[in-house]
């Protein structure tokens, strides 16, 4: 059995593109029957989010069937199988292994170290658990991808930075202030950003927050949301004293200058403050930002912020890496250990039937010898097999410690001329949910 994914991304593909090949939640459960459906398919998944469209699956023959998938994929959708090729990518065995691990890690994410996409893979493998359409070889490759995902995530600093504008005003809102419980906000403007940083913020377990727009029930749905006040649009500068933190994000042009802040710097007792203009063109005279204790960043000193916080990532990314090529490892060492221990039974079993024949025929030979005779020369035999038969066997259950157990499997596989059988299919029912087929060749 082999693993394969084909798909397409946000690297290979436009969005006009990627939004026509997305398959829609509901229809997820039908369309995986019918990849299970098609010859030579026993096992499958798919990955739908904005970014990407990716089928995986499990299958005997993984040439043709990423041929099948790349038609069924055309057909799905009404595309000429043509014009879909160019974008499309297939990768199987260890290649698609390594490809599921580093998806899982964010390392194929179009923002590095994002955390959106492991919760989105979960939920992919979910519905193929509750359809029925993962086996033994999902089943223990998409919880490897998981461990690997989450030792990226606690063993770098892939996450450490922010890398959206409303994370990295909320990292250098901590940097200004230190400890954000119990400072007070005013958001300005009722639009996604607002919301995005104003989340991003709820978190800081803030003192009072301030919300004003010039629609006041916008204003009013927002602070709703987040347990604040809203007030009037042309009264907020009354209100800007109390604020630690400004977030402006509005179509409304200048609103604050600098002499404006510069009273509201006096009756604050020139308390630090905290302003992130984020709207374009601008809300905050940027001359402000030459008062004490007032602190003005605008979204281009934002974006400087997130570039830095890249760079930051793409280091951390190195060393996630190489936690993916360690998770490949030991996931191949699981396997050549599963795949040790058929080869095992079948060569003990072709030695044994040739210690029993031999045996048969010498003792054939030797008449007079009498019961205990017999035995002993049995037991001898026996004892030989097992003698010569220790020091490979031990090796060949040493399989999945590293590399060289593949060597070791196909060495004696052509040496002995062994080709173990796989499970019946009755003995496979009987298999847990965890333990892979014997036959699985990734």
């Amino acid at each position: 059995m082999n693993f394969l994914v084909i798909g397409l991304s946000y690297r290979t593909a436009p969005v006009e593109l990627r939004e026509r090949l997305g398959f829609p939640s509901e229809d997820l459960a039908g369309v995986l029957r019918s990849i299970t459906a098609l010859p030579k398919v026993s096992e499958a998944m798919i990955l739908s989010t904005c970014n990407r469209v990716e089928l995986y699956a499990a299958s005997q023959d993984p040439a043709a069937t990423g041929e099948r998938l790349q038609r069924f994929m055309a057909q799905y959708h009404g595309l000429d199988e043509e014009q879909l090729r160019p974008h499309l990518y297939i990768h199987s065995g260890r290649d698609a292994v390594r490809h599921l691990f580093r998806v899982a890690s964010s390392l194929d994410s179009m923002i590095l170290g994002e955390p959106q996409i492991l919760g989105q893979l979960k939920q992919a493998y979910g519905l193929a658990e509750a359809g029925c359409t993962a086996g033994p070889v999902f089943n223990r490759l998409l919880p490897r991808a998981f461990v690997a995902a989450k030792r990226v995530r606690s063993e770098t600093a892939i996450a450490q930075h922010a890398v959206s504008v409303s994370y990295a005003a909320v990292e250098l809102a901590r940097k200004i202030f230190g400890e954000l419980a119990g400072k007070s906000c005013m958001i300005v403007g009722a639009g996604k950003m607002c919301e995005l940083a104003a989340r991003h913020l709820a978190g800081q377990q803030l003192g009072e927050v301030l919300v004003t727009n010039r629609t006041l029930a916008r204003a009013q749905d927002l602070a709703e949301k987040f347990g604040g006040r809203a007030v009037p649009f042309a009264e907020f500068p009354l209100y800007l004293d109390q604020a630690d933190i400004v977030l402006t994000s509005t179509a409304a042009g200048l609103l604050l200058t600098r002499s404006r802040l510069e009273q509201i710097i006096r009756r604050r007792k020139n308390r630090p403050m905290f302003l992130i203009d984020i709207a374009v063109p601008r809300n905050v005279d940027p001359q402000a930002n030459q008062i004490d204790n007032l602190y003005l960043y605008d979204i281009d000193d934002l974006n400087g912020v997130i570039e830095t916080n890249l760079r930051e990532r793409r280091k951390a990314a190195k060393k996630a890496e190489e936690i993916i090529e360690q998770e490949i490892l030991r996931f191949y060492g699981w396997l050549r250990s599963l795949e040790a221990a058929p080869m095992i039974v079948a060569l003990r079993q072709q030695v044994e039937e040739i210690r029993r024949r031999e045996t048969e025929k010498t003792l054939g030979a030797l008449q007079h010898l009498d019961a205990a005779d017999r035995r002993a020369v049995e037991a001898l035999t026996r004892a030989i097999v097992n003698k010569v038969l220790h020091s490979p066997l031990s090796v060949l259950r040493r399989a999945g410690d590293d590399i060289t157990g593949e060597i070791y499997l196909e060495a004696v596989r052509r040496l002995f001329d062994l080709d173990p059988a796989p499970k019946t299919a009755a003995a496979q029912q009987t298999e847990s949910e965890d333990t892979p087929k014997q036959d699985i060749v990734l």
